[in-house]
C-alpha cells in the first residue's frame, strides 16, 4: 500500500487507505504502520519472525516439576511455572 518511486504514499495516506479497503478488520495506526515498514525495509518481508530464544530445561529441571507435579496434582500452570523459574535462577 505504501507504493514505491514517485507513486509512494505516506503512512497517514497509507492507514486511510487500509480502512477504507478493510473496514471490517481493526484499525491500524500509524505507529502500527512505522514498525511494518521498517521490517521491511530490513528483512524485505513482514512475515512474522519466529522466535529464536528457547526455554532450556534439563532432565533433572523436568525431574523436579514431574515431583511438584506428584505432590500436588492440582498444581496450576501458573504454579509450576514460578517453581520452573525459581529452579532455572538458582542456576
Amino acid at each position: 500500500m505504501i507504493g514505491y518511486g514517485d507513486r509512494a504514499r505516506t503512512q497517514c495516506e497509507v492507514v486511510r487507505l487500509f480502512r477504507e479497503t478493510h473496514p471490517d478488520l481493526p484499525r491500524l495506526n500509524q505507529g502500527t504502520i512505522n514498525k511494518i515498514e521498517a521490517q521491511y525495509r530490513e528483512m524485505g518481508h513482514v512475515r512474522k519472525v519466529p522466535s529464536k530464544r528457547q526455554a532450556v530445561v534439563d532432565d533433572d529441571m523436568k525431574l523436579n516439576l514431574l515431583l511438584a507435579l506428584e505432590e500436588n496434582p492440582i498444581t496450576s500452570a501458573r504454579q509450576l511455572a514460578h517453581i520452573f523459574y525459581n529452579i532455572t535462577c538458582r542456576k
